[in-house]
């Protein structure tokens, strides 16, 4: 495994073969697809922590969906990465789509778990005050709300490791950073789902408040090949609570593409 900085941007690759590309999402970094890892072997894997999370900077000028998909598309011009299998996670999924949509030859597959299609209003609102609270009262009190409220009903629990993942992951965020992509994705619109024609695989909890099951049965309607898939007992964090699930339906759309 190697650790680059590129395109602004703290890059872990392992593996040869063809390219993965791994898109985290809000409050999350590369690690929240360490469970996924078993299933790529035989591939080059590629996961930055993107602007503003974990191990990278946050830029001074501020975040938007534009800048992170222009982000990610630098990353690829740099790394020689002319085509991938694109997987996301919640924000990481929608940058994702947009980055499929911005270069469709790019992107052999989609991955999508958690998915989102837009923020509702309701949720735009939500996440400012997200970033306010972070500003004001630093990840540690973000990281308590998160881990109460992303995960499925009894985690504590029945899966008390992924509790300590995801308020662990909030709470090493950098308060700005975080944020920063709460604004960014606040103020997000979605992809055009026509420019999507490659397999798209969408996966989502059936306890999911942030991509609930009615989001990824219409982002499966919408795109030219689609297909959801609702996993039992599960919250927002898909590959976190159910990783043996989400490496196995990773594993055949891969090979879909």
């Amino acid at each position: 495994m190697t650790t680059t900085q590129t395109a602004g941007m703290c890059i872990e690759q392992q593996g040869d073969g063809p390219a993965v590309i791994l898109l985290h999402g809000l409050g999350a970094t590369s690690n929240s697809f360490q469970p996924l890892m078993t299933a790529l072997g035989g591939r080059r894997v590629i996961r930055p922590d993107l602007p503003g999370a974990g191990r990278s900077p946050t830029p001074r000028a501020g975040l938007d969906l534009r800048g992170l998909v222009d982000a990610v598309l630098r990353m690829a011009d740099e790394l020689g990465v002319g085509d991938a299998d694109l997987v996301g996670h919640s924000f990481g999924s929608l940058i994702a789509q947009h980055v499929a949509q911005a270069r469709p030859a790019l992107a052999r597959t989609l991955t999508l778990f958690g998915p989102l299609i837009e923020p509702a209003d309701a949720a735009r609102d939500r996440l400012r005050a997200r970033a306010d609270l972070a500003r004001d009262q630093g990840m540690d009190v973000v990281g308590e709300q998160m881990a109460a409220g992303g995960l499925a009903s009894g985690a504590a629990d029945a899966n008390a490791a992924a509790v300590a993942f995801v308020r662990e992951s909030h709470m090493r965020q950098d308060a700005e950073g975080f944020a920063q992509n709460c604004e960014a994705l606040a103020g997000a619109h979605r992809a055009d789902p026509g420019a999507l024609k490659m397999p798209v695989l969408i996966v989502t909890g059936e306890e999911d408040g942030v991509g609930p099951p009615s989001v990824a049965h219409q982002l499966a309607d919408e795109v030219a090949q689609g297909r959801a898939v609702i996993l039992p007992a599960c919250g927002h964090w898909t590959p976190i609570e159910k990783p043996a699930d989400c490496r196995r339906l990773l594993t055949e759309n891969l090979g879909r593409g």
